[in-house]
């Protein structure tokens, strides 16, 4: 494994990542026909530097492919595509997609991960809701190359404990059989018990899945600081990724010395539904104390989601057991989107009927006060968050008469020193 480190504050330069990509790969990949699967545009990173550092380093190989692992993220248009990637400053043609989770005639199947084996996964997490064999399907693409590069940031995840790695493969450039037992699965074991931590049964399950690709796989694991690169770490899928993990356990955790009854979220402008800006509310749960209340400040969301909008308003966000307890109800809904409302509301008890959230979550946003009715949230008008201090600030968060501010929320993961 080769390793591009910055010191406290400082950055990876773009020469530093081409020497150290090309001492990793370009022996490796000479002659291959490569597949350099990305991240779409809800990660911070400047893509175009490390794409450029990407495909110099590639020059051998005979074709480069790239593949932008959206899960079921909406589509990136072809003009911010080209942005994104920065296409004008690389020096040969790259062909480049988005990944179609909804195109069966995009997909081939590696295999299946038996119920026995999902057992095992699941351990004490086990529901009949993941009963039966899952089929594993990827893009097409990765399938047909001689070699799959990825190249993406590791960060605390909400469902699979930190992104990165093998999880740009499942779900990113997965079918939707993986996208929902991933999600459900995560969901069973609940946020505050998966975000952050290194192994966790999802974890588990992208690396089963992984096995079934017949293709050579080699990881680009980059680990970030605001919109700079700290880490680069290029080597197997596992090693590089692990290494990416500590560094990232490191920037990206924050520990604070007490819960607050109150907390603003102010959701990265790079989230524009309520699907991703849910991460402010992910980041953020623990360090909100119980019976508190956590407010999402994301004004230019106006949609909860272009791929499911239309089934999470149908019943709204519940805390798990709701849906664990009225299961039958449920059984047509697609398990990711059962895991997204789960998420967003948060961990809380259903008993005789009723439902106790732990924290209240509220949406100051565009989805106005009627739809967050439909949808179980709380609602705040936006324009009543006085936002002025977090214009002007560059610290992560700060401390406003007792209530915890986050200015820039969506990857920092905050958590609670434990008190004896």
């Amino acid at each position: 494994m080769l390793v591009a480190q910055a010191g406290p504050g400082q950055r990876v330069e773009r020469s530093a990542m081409r020497d150290v990509l090309s001492g990793a790969l370009e022996k490796e990949v000479a002659g291959e026909k490569v597949l350099l699967v990305v991240p779409d545009r809800t990660r911070r990173l400047p893509l175009p530097h490390v794409m450029w550092a990407a495909v110099e380093a590639l020059h051998r190989a005979s074709s480069v492919e790239v593949l932008v692992a959206l899960g079921t993220h909406p589509p990136i248009e072809a003009e911010r595509l080209d942005a994104w990637i920065g296409r004008q400053s690389l020096s040969r043609s790259v062909h480049v997609a988005n990944h179609a989770w909804d195109d069966p005639d995009s997909l081939c199947t590696l295999g299946t991960i038996s119920e026995e084996r999902m057992r095992h996964i699941a351990g004490d997490l086990w529901q009949p809701s993941l009963a039966g064999p899952t089929e594993v399907r990827i893009n097409r693409a990765a399938a047909g190359a001689d070699r799959v590069v990825i190249l993406g940031p590791t960060l605390p995840h909400e469902v699979a404990g930190f992104s990165g790695g093998g999880k740009y493969l499942f779900p990113g450039i997965s079918g939707p059989e993986m996208i929902n037992v991933m999600h459900w699965l995560g969901a069973l074991s609940g946020v505050m018990s998966t975000i952050g931590f290194e192994r966790t049964p999802v974890r588990d399950l992208i690396d089963e899945a992984a096995e079934l690709l017949p293709t050579a796989v080699s990881l680009v694991s980059l680990v970030t600081e605001g919109d700079s690169v700290a880490g680069m770490f290029v080597g197997d899928l596992h090693d590089a990724w692990h290494a990416s993990v500590e560094l990232a356990s490191r920037l990206h955790v924050v520990w604070l010395d007490h819960p607050y009854e109150r907390a603003i979220s102010c959701a990265l402008p790079i989230y524009d539904e309520l699907w991703t800006a849910g991460k402010a509310m992910y980041k953020l749960e623990a360090a909100v104390a119980d019976g508190g209340e956590l407010v999402v400040y994301a004004p230019g969301v106006e949609t909860v989601s272009s791929a499911h909008g239309e089934k999470i308003f149908e019943v709204g966000y519940h805390v798990l057991p709701y849906f664990l307890e009225q299961a039958h109800r449920f059984r047509s809904v697609p398990l990711a989107v059962l895991a997204h409302r789960t998420h967003v509301k948060g961990a809380g008890t259903y008993e005789r009927g009723i439902e106790h959230p732990r924290i209240e979550v509220k949406l100051a946003s565009a989805i106005s006060e009627e739809e967050c009715v439909r949808l179980n949230l709380g609602y705040v008008d936006p324009r009543s968050v006085d936002i002025t201090r977090a214009d002007d600030t560059t610290e992560e968060h700060f401390d406003d008469g007792g209530v915890l501010f986050v200015p820039r929320s969506g990857e920092m993961l905050y958590r609670v020193r434990a008190t004896a």
